[in-house]
């Protein structure tokens, strides 16, 4: 075979691959109890060879999930070696150290067997809405506190499911009904991948992965390498402030470009705190990577070989390198905060080529109550649901930043028929904010005023986890910052940005997502967009004046 025909042959397996990872995330979402993993696609899916390489990852999920399983999967392999796997095995951890940051996202890994020989491994890491503990919010002071921790076991031998785990797992959570099925369809959506990556192997006449997964990790090292070589050498910092807990935390990052890696250092990063908000280094290391491949490397795929040439280094005890014990539940509001201090030293750098800052943290809103039985003083069953609003992305260098979009986590909001079907909430107001986003030659996204109340106007909880409150996204090159977010009751009241709170009978909650900053001067934006702009709702009549100079 020509050189030609087996690079041809090799591109079409690898697009295969692809396609079936998409398959093993779709079934997942079609399979799955929970709507953050079937309406949201809060997940990831991939497949490994098995020196635990990721080889391909599916376009739906989110980088904080994939990125981290891409590590994550050598634990396993560190304790299950691969000669001991049989057909049939699943394996399962939520340990926050070894993969997706908290105990909210649980990882299920499965040996795919070809001819008796096993030739791969798929993964998948989901979030889980209830894990038992405290729940999904920043108040516990540690990781005992925040639910149920499962260590690295084996879900399933020969195909016969751990009874005791799964009934240690039911008894542990609020939802048991809920968390079991989606831990089932974790199983049956590798499954699925199973089946679709043997029928290639036949069809394909391989005996296992070994090539085309060389061949697909070198090919990407090497475009990688190539990318980091046009890039100007030396280092480059950029520090970000925000609001934390009950205290501002000020991140610092160290940009370095060598020959052919790049390196992001967070020495001077604050410490980790006795709440929530801690970062694992497998998660910060998940969404620095991602930011910096946004815009050294953005057309590469994503796996073993893409991922090699970034390093990434945080201080041991620091908010972004937490030691094993500190809490994490809510690791994703600094966690999603990265790839924007990423951007600050990249802007620098190479500038001209970066966007704005935005909203960044995703506004996961994390509501508990109970379910009011009509006519009876007694307490009726209680329910935990979650929704997802974003805010607005920053402006672009050649285009506006995007409204309500989650940059860089990457999931759909749920649509509000299914949030209202799936627990006893009412979602009366959900639309972009005029004005939200920061001004600029290139304008910054909208955020979303969001309006929720119980279901008869009942009593309940927030476990509130949201950042940009104090201090919003920063314009860039001129660019105006974008407007803050709000917290507060729908009766006026304020609420805090972070921690459990109660939302009094007859009250609602209100949230303004904050938008995404503005980039360049905004005098210079040109006055038909201004009207477009206007026209849309995007900004009102006296901003359009105040800062673009619009006339009526």
């Amino acid at each position: 075979m020509t050189a030609a025909l087996s690079d041809l042959r090799m591109q079409v397996m690898w697009t295969r691959l692809i396609s079936i990872v998409e398959e093993q995330a779709q079934t997942l979402m079609r399979t799955a109890f929970s709507t953050t993993v079937r309406d949201a696609g809060d997940l990831s899916a991939a497949l490994f060879d098995v020196r635990g390489r990721m080889v391909a990852e599916a376009v739906t999920g989110t980088p904080g999930h994939v990125n981290s399983m891409a590590s994550g999967v050598h634990h396993f392999l560190e304790k299950f070696a691969v000669e001991s796997m049989a057909e049939g095995d699943h394996f399962i951890t939520n340990d926050p150290w070894l993969t997706s940051g908290h105990l909210h996202d649980v990882t299920v890994i499965t040996p795919v067997f070809h001819r008796g020989r096993i030739v791969g491994i798929f993964g998948v890491c989901c979030h889980q809405v209830d894990i038992g503990g405290l729940g999904q919010g920043p108040d516990g002071r540690s990781i005992y506190e925040e639910g149920l921790q499962i260590p690295l076991l084996r879900l399933a031998s020969r195909g016969v499911i751990n009874a005791d785990l799964m009934e240690i797992l039911r008894q542990n959570v609020r939802t048991p009904l809920q968390v079991e099925g989606d831990v089932l369809s974790y199983i049956t959506s590798n499954n699925a991948g199973a089946r679709r990556l043997c029928a290639m192997l036949d069809e394909f006449g391989l005996d296992g992965l070994d090539a085309i997964a060389d061949y697909v990790i070198e090919r990407s090292l090497a475009a990688t390498r190539a990318e980091i070589a046009r890039l100007p050498r030396g280092s480059w910092s950029n520090e970000m402030t925000i609001d934390g807990y009950d205290r501002p935390i000020t991140l610092r990052a160290t940009l370095t470009i060598a020959e052919d890696t790049v390196t992001i250092d967070y020495d001077g990063t604050d410490p980790a705190v006795q709440r929530g908000i801690n970062v694992v280094m497998n998660y910060c290391r998940a969404y620095t990577v991602f930011g910096l491949r946004c815009i050294v490397s953005p057309e590469i795929p994503n796996n073993d070989g893409a991922l090699s040439p970034f390093v990434v280094k945080a201080p041991l005890g620091s908010i972004l390198n937490v030691e094993r014990g500190w809490p994490v539940a809510a690791r994703h509001v600094i966690g999603q905060m990265l790839p924007d201090v990423v951007f600050g030293c990249l802007a620098q750098a190479l500038p001209g080529r970066v966007p704005a800052e935005g909203s960044s943290c995703l506004w996961s809103v994390q509501l508990r109550g109970r379910i009011e039985a009509a006519g009876s003083n007694a307490p009726g069953r209680s329910f935990d649901t979650v929704f997802f609003n974003s805010g607005g992305s920053g402006a672009r260098p050649i285009q506006d930043g995007l409204s309500g979009t989650a940059f860089p986590s990457g999931v759909r909001a749920m649509p509000v028929e299914v949030s209202e079907a799936n627990a006893p909430i009412v979602i009366w107001k959900k639309e972009l904010t005029t004005d939200s986003g920061g001004a600029g030659e290139r304008r910054g996204g909208l955020g979303q005023t969001v309006e929720v109340g119980a279901r008869g106007d009942a009593p309940f909880e927030v476990l509130a986890m949201f950042e940009r409150v104090e201090r919003p996204a920063r314009g860039r090159d001129g660019g105006h910052d974008a407007k803050p977010g709000v917290v507060r009751l729908k009766s006026g009241g304020a609420l805090r940005a972070k921690g459990l709170q109660a939302i009094p009978r007859g009250d609602r909650l209100v949230l303004e997502v904050p938008g995404g900053a503005g980039l360049g001067d905004p005098t210079t934006r040109a006055p038909e967009q201004v009207m477009a702009d206007i026209d849309a709702g995007f900004v009102s009549p006296e901003a359009a004046r105040r800062i673009y100079g619009a006339e009526e």
